[in-house]
């Protein structure tokens, strides 16, 4: 299994609250849902319809998991909503309890865990771990050195400031770009691998 990540992200870096105004609003973040009027279903869509089809299981931070398990049961049906309704979910929070785990099938793995249990996860055969949002996770596991994929669809707008994707640990960290494609709306969807 290999772990793929895939974010949104400004021409400044900026990963914050792509999806909707109250997503993320830390720090006076006043810019969400920023993404939205970039989205190309023609190029965009089969990218993330590609994420369903090729992976096994689903690995979010703890913010990311309540967002996602609010809003994706009450979608109508569609091959992604199928399949991310249905996979394997992996939530990483020291604060949530079984209790909390509505949108099944849901596993908790505690922080002090995440790099031992993401080594198994990777040691598996079978299809890919999709990581989307959850930028504490991403940036753990980029530290880690457990991201195999990472997809950025670089979107023709900056921000101005808010939450980045990379740690901010003064470590260099090389990526070799495996493909690119340009959508119709300006985003450009790159896919790197850690070199």
């Amino acid at each position: 299994m290999q772990v793929v990540v895939s974010e949104f992200i400004s021409l400044d870096g900026v990963v914050q609250a792509p999806g909707g105004p109250q997503e993320d609003t830390s720090g006076g973040f006043r810019h969400g849902g920023w993404s939205m009027p970039f989205f190309d279903p023609e190029v965009m869509g089969p990218v993330i319809g590609g994420f369903a089809e090729r992976s096994e299981a689903l690995l979010q931070g703890r913010k990311t998991y309540q967002v996602s398990s609010a809003a994706w049961p009450e979608r109508g049906s569609d091959p992604f909503a199928d399949w991310i309704n249905a996979a394997q979910k992996y939530v990483v929070s020291d604060t949530l309890s079984e209790a909390d785990l509505t949108w099944k099938p849901t596993t908790i793995i505690r922080a002090a865990e995440l790099t031992e249990r993401v080594a198994e996860l990777r040691g598996r055969s079978g299809g890919d771990i999709y990581v989307y949002g959850s930028l504490t996770l991403v940036r753990a596991l980029l530290t880690a050195q457990l991201v195999d994929e990472l997809v950025l669809m670089i979107e023709p707008i900056a921000l101005g400031g808010g939450k980045s994707l990379f740690p901010n640990d003064g470590e260099a960290r090389r990526f070799e770009l495996t493909s690119s494609k340009t959508s119709n709306t300006g985003v450009q969807v790159c896919s790197y691998r850690p070199c």
